[in-house]
């Protein structure tokens, strides 16, 4: 078993480290981004895409490098470990896995290449005010119009709807109440849709929020927003199996940056721990109540990393949905852990210094919480591993 990246692989990692380490997460731009909600800079946008970093889950005849999901989940991984963290980039990859694996021909030829090269940036919206982890109890509606579809309803905690250009929206095609009525399987009735973010009748109310740092978090309204049929992505009541499509990626890319995010805690704390002297003129990294608990997070670190790159292996290599299912839950799960301690013993080796903006250690702390509640908590994803896994009662 070779458990190391490709050179392939590995390329656009390096591109991206090469890309963004003049622009290494400075204080200012730091407290501009968490602090005063602003936006990730475009200027580093553009150098991930021209990197590649958002290329790599579209083949090449439609416009991307076609590395593949380790390619990019060790993209991002390489983001975060420079201090950065864009959750469009999450997003697009989940757009463009979707229309890969379901949109028609058409569909293809006009977005994947233009998700690919930064050109179009996507945002996500499925999650209701009554359905949250549970997505079947949406009740946003499309309904034919001629050529096209007129949707209605109102989705919440969509990252980035402000600076996207398009969404990506799951929306029912039958209402849950004929699915029931039908005995239909409950997948059943759920579409995906392309909808321009400023199409008329879409609004966006700002819901203040922290843990994502650049985004900001909408309430999105739609008003009979008219969706032309060219952009369905998949056919309509059978976008169940698309949106997991897309969830899977979804959560192997937030293990990925919380791998990321974990390297750049602990490499503040390392060196810190290096220099820091309080006794006998020794680095306070020579303390054993120091070094151990650092040292855990590095085996911690390793082993979150290898299931992260089993999850991605497995996409790549289009094993069972439930396989893949099973490995990308896993390793979100345990990056999510394992974050939160990376960042949580950053902060105490600092000591006092931790709590400080100057150090831009605190600051990693609501974004490390944030990903045991998102995209899916925590608590779901151990249900879902001890049914599907373990073959014990379901229990959601």
């Amino acid at each position: 078993m070779d458990f190391n990246p490709t050179p392939d692989e590995r390329l656009v990692a390096d591109a991206v480290r090469t890309a963004l380490e003049a622009h290494r997460a400075d204080h200012d731009r730091w407290r501009e981004m968490v602090h005063r909600h602003k936006t990730f800079p475009p200027e580093l946008w553009t150098a991930m895409c021209d990197a590649g970093a958002l290329g790599c889950v579209v083949p090449e005849e439609n416009g991307g490098n076609g590395l593949g999901l380790v390619a990019g989940a060790l993209a991002m991984e390489e983001m975060a470990a420079l201090g950065f963290g864009n959750a469009l980039m999450v997003l697009g990859t989940m757009a463009a896995t979707a229309i890969l694996h379901h949109g028609s021909d058409s569909v293809k030829a006009r977005w994947l290449p233009r998700i690919a090269s930064g050109e179009q940036k996507f945002c996500f919206a499925i999650t209701e005010a009554d359905a949250g982890s549970n997505a079947f109890r949406m009740t946003s509606l499309a309904r034919r119009d001629g050529d096209g579809w007129r949707l209605k309803g109102t989705k919440v905690f969509i990252t980035g709807a402000d600076v996207a250009d398009q969404m990506l929206v799951v929306a029912r095609t039958t209402s849950r109440q004929d699915v029931e009525a039908q005995g239909l399987p409950r997948t059943f009735g759920l579409a995906l849709f392309i909808v321009n973010t400023r199409a008329p009748g879409l609004g966006l109310s700002l819901i203040p929020t922290h843990g994502i740092e650049g985004m900001n978090q909408f309430e999105v309204h739609f008003d009979d927003v008219f969706v032309p049929g060219e952009d369905l992505v998949g056919e309509p009541d059978m976008g169940g199996v698309a949106l997991f499509t897309s969830l899977n990626p979804e959560r192997i890319c937030a293990a990925a940056l919380a791998n990321g995010m974990a390297r750049y805690a602990l490499d503040k704390a390392v060196k810190y721990a290096n220099e820091r002297r309080v006794f006998r003129n020794a680095p306070i990294g020579s303390y054993q109540g120091v070094s151990h608990p650092l040292a855990r997070v590095r085996v911690w670190l390793e082993a979150s990393q290898l299931l992260t790159l089993r999850a991605a292996w497995a996409f790549d290599r289009k094993l069972d949905p439930r396989t893949v299912g099973s490995y990308a839950n896993m390793a979100k799960y345990e990056a999510s852990r394992m974050v939160m301690e990376a960042v949580d013993r950053s902060i105490q080796t600092h000591g006092g210094y931790g709590f400080s903006e100057e150090y831009g250690v605190i600051w990693l702390f609501e974004t490390a919480r944030l990903l045991q509640t998102a995209p899916i908590n925590n608590e779901l994803i151990l249900s879902f591993i001890a049914e599907h896994d373990l073959g014990l009662p379901r229990s959601y």
